[in-house]
């Protein structure tokens, strides 16, 4: 691909480290990080992702309010592990559409190590579409579709948004 004048190559990105545990039971598998993301090193990092407000909402915690470090352990402590599809990828600015080149995971030996885990659900479409090819259909485990948290998906309303990632609520409930 040809580029226009004053247009930068676009760089190489890389995704952080999985947030898990052996009581993860709940997977949410993002696509890449974002550049305000990468910068922070947060997972979700840019103030327009509702990501920790509609997981937030989810477990009926404040999660956006609080410091980095403890939205981590709250999750894990929740059941609620993250991680993202793609291990790094080319991409011009921070939009799923501009991934280019990517280096997937090896999601079926990662989620085989969890042994809790009852349900993996995709934020977003570009994290759908690649985390399924991967996983293929399973009869071991839902495979949930969820709205993109990002800002830049307004195709829906923060409420409708919200209903939808309330599905993962129902997975969480500690075993009895």
């Amino acid at each position: 691909m040809a580029l226009r004048l004053g247009q930068m190559p676009a760089q190489r990105k890389a995704a952080f480290p999985p947030s898990v545990d052996a009581d993860t039971r709940v997977l949410i598998l993002g696509s890449l990080p974002g550049d305000a993301s990468i910068r922070q090193g947060e997972y979700y990092a840019h103030r327009g992702n509702a990501f920790w407000t509609l997981v937030g909402d989810v477990l009926g915690e404040d999660l956006r309010g609080q410091p980095y470090a403890m939205r981590l352990k709250r999750l894990r402590a929740r059941g609620i592990g993250l991680w993202d599809v793609i291990e790094s990828a080319e991409r011009e600015g921070s939009l799923d559409g501009s991934i280019r080149g990517a280096e997937l995971r090896d999601l079926g030996a990662f989620v085989a190590r969890l042994p809790a885990l009852r349900a993996i659900a995709f934020n977003g479409k570009t994290a759908g579409l690649h985390g399924r090819r991967q996983l293929g259909e399973r009869q071991d485990l839902p495979l949930i579709d969820l709205p993109s948290s990002s800002g830049a998906y307004a195709s829906l309303s923060r409420d409708a948004k919200r209903a939808a990632w309330m599905a993962i609520a129902d997975h969480l409930a500690a075993a009895s």
